[in-house]
C-alpha cells in the first residue's frame, strides 16, 4: 500500500500520514483509529500492546476477544488453576476479605465476623502505614500513588502469610492494581459490601472525616463516578452483600451466614 493509498483510506492527508510516519504527527486517538482500520490491524497492533508482541499474545487475544463477561472469568480461572494462583473455589481459602469503597461497613462488620469465627482481624490500611512509617494520606503526598500500591501489595502478602485464617478489610482502591487484586481474588474468599453512594457519604461523615464533601461541592457525583467504575472490579468477589439494604445487625447476620457458609462452618 503506498502512502498516499493508505492516507486516502484513512481520510488524512498524505502529510499528516507522513508527519506520523516521522513521529511528529501529533494525531488524535480519532485519527489513530481511522489509520488502524486503513492497515486492517487493531489501535491496539498500531500503539505497541503488550498483547501484540508475540504470536502467542495475539492468538490469546484472538480466543478471548468478544466473549461475555461469564466466559472471561472461566477462563482467567482456568488460567489461575494452571498457573497456580488461584481458582474459581471459594471454600478452599480461609481468609475472608471484604472488598468495597469506604463506609460500605468493612471495619466494623469485619471485626463483628472476626470475633465470631475467632479469626484474626487484619486491617490492610493500618499495616500499609506500618510498613511505610506514616499515614495512608502522607504517602500518597510524600511518595506518590505507585509507592502506595507497593506498599500495598506489600501488606497484603505478608497478611496471607501469616494468617491462615483471618478477616481482612481491604482499602477500597486496591482492586484498581490487577495483580494485586489478582492475588486477593487467589488467596481469599471475597465479599463485596455493597452500599448506596449516600450510604458511603454518611458513614464516612459520621466518622468524623469531612473531607469527602468538603473537598468537592460536587462531592456526590464524584463519588457516584467513583462506585460506577469499580463496581465491575468489585462484582468479581465470590459473594456480595448490600447493607444499605438492612440494619447493621441484620447486615452482620448476612455476611456471618454467607462467611460460614462459605467456609463450610456450622452456623
Amino acid at each position: 500500500m503506498t502512502r498516499r493509498a493508505a492516507a486516502q483510506s484513512a481520510h488524512i492527508s498524505e502529510r499528516h500520514w507522513a508527519n506520523l510516519e516521522y513521529g511528529t504527527g501529533n494525531a488524535s486517538i480519532i485519527v489513530l483509529v481511522q489509520v488502524a482500520e486503513a492497515l486492517h490491524c487493531s489501535l491496539a497492533e498500531l500503539t505497541g500492546d503488550v498483547t501484540t508482541s508475540s504470536p502467542e499474545w495475539l492468538l490469546l487475544r484472538e480466543l478471548l476477544e468478544h466473549r461475555d463477561e461469564a466466559a472471561l472469568r472461566r477462563a482467567r480461572v482456568a488460567v489461575g488453576e494452571l498457573f497456580g494462583t488461584g481458582g474459581g473455589n471459594p471454600a478452599k481459602s480461609p481468609r475472608i476479605a471484604l472488598i468495597g469503597l469506604r463506609g460500605a461497613g468493612k471495619s466494623t462488620l469485619g471485626q463483628m465476623l472476626a470475633d465470631d469465627l475467632g479469626f484474626a482481624f487484619v486491617e490492610l490500611s493500618r499495616e500499609i502505614e506500618k510498613f511505610a512509617g506514616c499515614t495512608v494520606a502522607e504517602i500518597q503526598a510524600l511518595y506518590g500513588q505507585n509507592a502506595y500500591r507497593r506498599y500495598e501489595r506489600r501488606a497484603l502478602e505478608e497478611a496471607i502469610q501469616l494468617h491462615g485464617e483471618a478477616v481482612l478489610a481491604i482499602p477500597g482502591g486496591l482492586v484498581s492494581d490487577a495483580a494485586t487484586f489478582n492475588l486477593l481474588l487467589a488467596h481469599c474468599t471475597t465479599i463485596w459490601l455493597q452500599a448506596l453512594p449516600e450510604d458511603h457519604m454518611q458513614r464516612v461523615a459520621a466518622q468524623g472525616d469531612l473531607r469527602p464533601m468538603a473537598a468537592s461541592a460536587e462531592a456526590m457525583e464524584d463519588l457516584k463516578r467513583i462506585l460506577a467504575g469499580r463496581a465491575a472490579f468489585y462484582s468479581k468477589a465470590d459473594f456480595v452483600v448490600n447493607t444499605s439494604a438492612q440494619p447493621l445487625a441484620e447486615s452482620f447476620g448476612i455476611v456471618r451466614a454467607v462467611a460460614r457458609g462459605a467456609l463450610k462452618l456450622p452456623d
